[in-house]
C-alpha cells in the first residue's frame, strides 16, 4: 500500500531505534549495555507519584480541557517567573503530552509549505522531521567542536532568507550539552530582531540539569524584545525523572498558543489528567529532588569526560547540562577503517557490547553520543569496554 509522500520525507528517531535494537539484543540473551536512551534511571520521586495516585483514587480521570488544568497553568505560570523572570497568563500557557508534542505543535502552527526553519546543528534528532512533516524545510546550520558547539550570530544571519519562518534553539543542548551564555544569547537576539517575520522556539528542557560557570538563562530572558513572538518549552520529564508521565509545557504569544492548541484538540486532545495533576506537584512543591538527581547527573559527567578523553583517537568537550556526552571520534573511526559513525557505532555494539548513538542522526557526523543517565557502575563497566576495544585497535593500527 503506498503512504503519503509526508511521512517517506521522515525517518525514524535514531535515538529510539538504538534503544530499542539495545533491548532487543539483551532478550536474546546478548551482554549490552545501552547508552542511547535520553532517559533518568531515578525513580520518579515519591511525592510527586503519590499525587498521580491521589488523583486516581479521587477520581481525576475524565477529559480536561484541551490546554491543560488551571490548576497546572498556574504552577507553570509561578515556575516561568520564579526560573525565568518571565510573565504570562493562562491563555498563553498550554499543556501537551510531552515537549516532543509542544514542538511539533508549533511546527504545524506556523509553518507553511516551504517556509524554512534554522535548526543549528548539532540538534536533537526530531526537529527537523517536525519541519518536513509541516511541509516546511530544515536548515542546519553547523556549529562543531572547534567552537563549542554553539552557532554563532555571523551563522545565524547567513542562514536566514526571506522564507525563515521558524528558529529553534535548544539550550543546554541534546547532544551536546552546550549552553548558551546571557552574552551569547544577547548577541543573536540581536540579529533576530532584525527580522520580525521569524518566530522563535526555545528548548529548554534540560534547564534543571546544568552546572554552567554562570545562571542558566532563556532566551527571552536575555532578549526581552522578542516577548512577541518567542515560545518558551519546557517540560517535566527530564527534571523529574517524568517520563512515562509524557507533560511538556510551554509559553508564548497568546495567538500562537491558540494555534498550536487548535493543533493538539485534532490529534491528542488534552493530556494525561492523572499526569497533570502530579506535574503540579512537581512544580509547585519541595525541590530538593532536583538539586540531588543533578548532583549525581554531574559526577557521571565528570568521569564519562574524563574516561573519553583518555582513550586514543577521541576527544570529548565537558558539557554544561543534560545527561549526554557528545565524543568527537573521527580520528578513531579513521584508525579503525570505519566509513562513517554508523559504522564506528556498529563495532562498539557488537565488539564491545555498547550501544550508542551515531552523530550524523545529529547532523554532526564524526561522533557519537553516549547518555550517562543510569549508573555509575554502568557507566564504569561501559567505558572499560569501549577503551579495551580502541586501546587494542587503534594503537595497533596507528603503531
Amino acid at each position: 500500500m503506498a503512504v503519503s509522500r509526508r511521512v517517506q520525507r521522515v525517518k525514524p528517531s535514531p535515538t529510539l531505534v538504538v534503544t530499542a535494537r539495545a533491548a532487543r539484543l539483551k532478550a536474546e540473551g546478548k551482554d549490552v549495555i545501552g547508552l542511547g536512551a535520553g532517559e533518568p534511571d531515578f525513580d520518579t520521586p515519591p511525592h510527586i507519584a503519590q499525587a498521580g495516585i491521589d488523583a486516581i483514587k479521587s477520581g481525576f480521570t475524565r477529559y480536561t480541557s484541551v490546554e491543560g488544568i488551571d490548576e497546572l497553568k498556574d504552577a507553570i505560570i509561578a515556575k516561568f517567573q520564579r526560573d525565568n523572570g518571565l510573565t504570562y497568563e493562562r491563555s498563553q500557557i498550554l499543556v501537551s503530552s510531552g515537549a516532543k508534542q509542544t514542538v511539533y505543535n508549533l511546527c504545524m502552527a506556523v509553518l507553511d509549505p516551504g517556509d524554512e526553519a534554522v535548526i543549528p546543528a548539532p540538534y536533537w534528532v526530531s526537529y527537523p522531521d517536525m519541519v518536513m512533516l509541516a511541509d516546511g524545510l530544515p536548515v542546519m546550520p553547523l556549529a562543531g567542536f572547534a567552537q563549542g558547539y554553539k552557532i554563532t550570530p555571523r551563522q545565524l544571519e547567513a542562514a536566514i532568507t526571506p522564507k525563515t519562518r521558524l528558529v529553534i534553539l535548544n539550550s543546554p543542548c541534546n547532544p551536546t550539552g552546550a549552553a548558551y551564555t546571557r552574552a551569547e544569547l544577547k548577541a543573536l537576539g540581536e540579529v533576530l530582531i532584525e527580522h520580525p517575520r521569524i518566530v522563535i522556539g526555545t528548548d529548554d528542557m534540560y534547564e534543571k540539569i546544568y552546572w554552567g560557570a554562570e545562571p542558566f538563562c532563556s532566551l527571552l530572558t536575555a532578549v526581552p524584545e522578542l516577548n512577541a513572538r518567542t515560545v518558551t518549552i519546557n517540560g517535566v520529564s527530564k527534571t523529574y525523572a517524568m517520563t512515562g508521565w509524557r507533560i511538556g509545557y510551554c509559553g508564548g504569544p497568546k495567538e500562537i498558543i491558540a494555534a498550536m492548541a487548535t493543533i493538539q484538540g485534532q490529534s491528542t486532545s488534552n493530556a494525561s489528567s492523572i499526569s497533570q495533576k502530579a506535574a503540579t506537584t512537581a512544580l509547585n512543591a519541595d525541590q530538593s529532588c532536583v538539586s540531588e538527581m543533578n548532583h549525581a547527573f554531574k559526577e557521571r559527567r565528570d568521569f564519562v569526560v574524563r574516561a573519553l578523553n583518555a582513550m586514543p583517537g577521541v576527544s570529548c568537550l565537558p558539557g554544561d547540562g543534560t545527561f549526554y556526552a557528545f565524543a568527537e571520534v573521527s580520528r578513531a573511526m579513521a584508525a579503525l577503517g570505519c566509513r562513517d559513525d554508523n559504522e564506528f557505532a556498529e563495532l562498539l555494539l557488537k565488539d564491545a557490547g555498547v550501544a550508542v548513538v551515531p552523530g550524523s542522526g545529529f547532523g554532526a557526523p564524526g561522533h557519537v553520543r553516549l547518555s550517562f543517565a543510569t549508573s555509575m557502575q554502568t557507566l564504569e563497566k561501559a567505558l572499560d569496554r569501549i577503551a579495551r576495544i580502541l586501546v587494542a585497535r587503534v594503537v595497533a593500527e596507528t603503531a
